[in-house]
């Protein structure tokens, strides 16, 4: 009797319910919540689920993380830019860049709407943050979880799971916070316009442009490279005619591996002691202020152009400028047809939605080149 009691002794001390702490609990209710809006509310379910119980792996008490097996494989592939580019071909297989080679203009569009990130850098200096820190915080402005992942991982490792978490908890709630802006800065005439049917891009057009881009955009921001080429080498995949096999591969089975262990992993970055911070609060604001000011500055620019070329662009295709795609462009169509039911501007919002991914990746390019990763 006398030694089962000390063996169940011992497995109570090698339990995780010894170390267990508030801060463990805190952050668990948080995965639980997580968990709650992808699933029970539909919140992008494919990032948030496996970010949620990533969190919820984080905050188990001697999870034997750091010891060399799967887990240090996802977190070396979070922490040493692994996963982004990846991700960033399957999106690359994924997208048409027909309509911005259709509309070229909306490629301002998605330029205009990574004002935000600008703003929100600036901010978070006047808050204190380090310029790399304040840059990483700026990035979320992009709506681009990958790209976030891959600049706060060379700027300011240390903020990574709170950058992460709120990438891609704003890209998920694309629904909820843009039309409010988008409604406040256009009015109904605005929001009726009816855009003309884009021109057919031809093959050479679709073939020419993601080569032409690796090139041109490499050579002048070299730290962005294996963003952009990725992206461009996924898209060349899908639009080459003769490599099929390897464009499903990197929509499908490449994507949906490399979307679980980047989520899996961007929750396991949500440790208490490194989570519940200060600095988390205001970086979870100031993402939301670079998200919003990146919708406001997509959709004037938006208001602008459709002043320009006498009404014929409706300005809620700006709103898409950011780079969650293809939900920044869903929205502009839902809204659009809210107002008029015979509106179809989903085609036309996937100009400036796939110019934001382009944009943020040299905006993210920019600050590298100008600012340098950290230690520099």
């Amino acid at each position: 009797m006398e030694a089962f009691l000390v063996a169940l002794v011992s497995v109570w001390d090698d339990s995780g319910y010894v170390a267990y702490n508030m801060g463990n609990f805190i952050m668990m209710l948080v995965g639980f919540v997580l968990l709650y809006l992808a699933i029970g509310k539909g919140f992008e379910p494919l990032l948030l689920s496996p970010i949620a119980f990533g969190c919820l792996l984080a905050n188990v008490p001697k999870n034997g993380f750091e010891e060399p097996g799967v887990m240090a494989v996802i977190m070396y592939g979070i922490h040493h830019e692994v996963f982004p580019p990846l991700i960033f071909m399957g999106v690359g297989a994924m997208t048409d860049f027909g309509p911005l080679l259709a509309n070229p203009k909306t490629l301002l569009l998605g330029a205009a709407a990574q004002g935000g990130v600008f703003i929100a850098l600036l901010g978070a200096m006047l808050l204190g943050f380090t310029v790399q820190e304040a840059a990483s915080i700026g990035i979320i402005g992009g709506a681009d979880g990958p790209t976030a992942i891959y600049l706060t991982a060379k700027m300011a490792p240390h903020l990574l799971g709170a950058i992460a978490v709120a990438a891609y908890s704003y890209m998920s709630l694309v629904p909820l916070i843009q039309p409010p802006i988008m409604k406040l800065f256009t009015t109904k005439a605005d929001r009726k316009i009816v855009m003309s049917q884009l021109r057919t891009v031809t093959h050479f057009e679709k073939v020419v442009f993601p080569i032409m881009s690796t090139v041109m955009i490499s050579l002048l921001l070299p730290p962005v490279t294996a963003l952009i080429g990725m992206l461009m080498l996924g898209n060349l995949f899908r639009e080459a005619g003769c490599l099929d096999r390897l464009s499903d591969t990197a929509q499908n089975a490449l994507m949906n591996t490399v979307t679980i262990m980047l989520a899996t992993g961007t929750g396991l970055t949500m440790k208490a002691e490194s989570f519940l911070t200060y600095q988390t609060i205001l970086i979870i604001c100031l993402g939301l202020v670079a998200f919003a000011a990146g919708t406001l500055m997509g959709v004037v620019f938006g208001k602008i152009m459709c002043i320009a070329d006498g009404g014929k662009t409706n300005p809620l295709i700006g709103s898409a400028g950011v780079s969650a795609v293809p939900m920044a462009a869903r929205v502009s169509q839902r809204i659009g047809q809210q107002y008029n039911p015979a509106n179809f501007l989903l085609m036309h919002a996937m100009g400036p939605n796939v110019a934001g991914v382009i944009g943020t990746a040299v905006a993210a390019g920019a600050m590298l080149a100008m600012i340098g990763p950290v230690g520099k």
